[in-house]
């Protein structure tokens, strides 16, 4: 088959269902991967072929609008100017989309092709507009909101697509879950007709063969907030005090310059980006903004979390984290509460390990993979 996969261009989007698309390709199938030129690199090694594109979506070193409704513009404007270059493209056999690539929802109406979703993130299930009603009216009623609604409701009456924009946005008509089930909320409410998990799909060619140094028998602790909020320098220096005298300290400093947090505690190692999955296959311990994609991780590789949820779906993973056994949250940014948490998330490494052999069992590339071929041919 030949399949268009549209990314959003946001490594925490990208990375979880890169080992998918090499899966799929490995199977002979011919992927074009429609991403941002700054993210293609990513995508290559994949062997897909990738239709690289401008992005206005916010790098590494720029922060993402807080306010809801402004995100999801931006998102928009990237989605506007991709779906132009999509409509140049041979008509595929089907569609791949991330949740922030629904211009690919579009073209493929367009074509009249199938559609299927990859998330990264959790779904909705039943009841999960009447659950979120509340806060979509509190985003809808300002100003940007407005002006959100609107930019939308003329970019899909521009494309002939007449759903009500809200429902559009909203659940996809066929989707790959690269989440464990165990981290979806309301799990026994998602409609299976819908909705295949297939677990984290962590991607191989990420591996570095990072080790860290030998003769140190201390815990491994990573301290790792993703690429988007990362910038918590009080957070990352509080971590080095309190943990660096009885663990070893590996910490993803991101928007923040390790030079700025001081002198280093023995065996700390302190850069911007770490080789996230090659740490956490040695680490003990987790310090996480529960986005979705290092949950997932932190489950496949059996790494119990201490969460300090940042913003959007990080606040109910840290939730969902926590009620499985698999972690705890960071109540205070303050010595006691982070001793206090990091004790606790110890304790839980017997039911992170049992966590572990579900999603190893239960997911991967292979699983997705064999989800993406039975949805868009039947």
């Amino acid at each position: 088959m030949n399949l268009l996969m549209v990314g959003t261009t946001a490594p925490s989007h990208v990375h979880p269902g890169l080992a998918v698309i090499a899966e799929l390709v490995r199977r002979g199938h011919r992927v074009t991967y429609a991403v941002g030129e700054r993210l293609a690199p990513l995508v290559a090694p994949t062997g897909a072929d990738v239709l690289a594109h401008r992005s206005v979506l916010p790098t590494a070193d720029e922060h993402w609008p807080q306010d809801v409704a402004q995100a999801r513009h931006v998102f928009l404007d990237e989605q506007a100017a991709v779906l132009p270059l999509l409509e140049e493209q041979a008509r595929p056999d089907a569609v791949l989309y991330d949740i922030g690539g629904y211009a690919g929802r579009v073209a493929a109406r367009r074509w009249d092709v199938p559609a299927v979703q990859l998330s990264p993130a959790y779904v909705a299930w039943d009841g999960y507009e009447e659950d979120m009603a509340e806060h979509e009216a509190t985003v809808a009623a300002g100003p940007s909101g407005r002006r959100f609604a609107a930019a939308l409701r003329e970019w899909l009456d521009a494309h002939g697509v007449t759903d009500d924009g809200e429902a559009f946005l909203g659940r996809p008509s066929a989707c790959v879950v690269l989440v464990p089930r165990v981290l979806q909320p309301h799990a026994d409410r998602v409609d299976p007709d819908r909705y295949v998990f297939a677990g984290p799909c962590p991607d191989p060619s990420r591996l570095t063969g990072w080790a860290p140094p030998p003769g140190d028998d201390r815990p491994l602790v990573y301290v790792g907030l993703g690429t988007a909020y990362t910038d918590r320098p009080d957070l990352y220096r509080l971590c080095l005090q309190v943990l660096g005298e009885d663990h070893r300290v590996v910490l993803a400093s991101g928007k923040v310059d390790p030079a700025a947090l001081g002198p280093l505690p023995r065996g700390a190692v302190v850069a911007r980006v770490q080789p996230q999955l090659d740490v956490l296959a040695h680490a003990d311990l987790f310090v996480t903004h529960a986005g979705m994609g290092g949950a997932g991780e932190a489950l496949w590789y059996g790494v119990p979390t201490v969460a300090v949820p940042q913003a959007v779906d990080q606040f109910l993973n840290a939730e969902t984290l926590e009620r499985i056994g698999a972690g705890v949250r960071l109540e205070a940014v303050e010595p006691g509460a982070l001793r206090s948490a990091v004790a606790a998330a110890h304790a839980c490494a017997g039911r992170v390990r049992a966590l572990q052999g579900e999603a190893l069992t239960t997911g991967g590339p292979v699983h997705a993979a064999d989800a993406v071929e039975r949805l868009v041919t039947g």
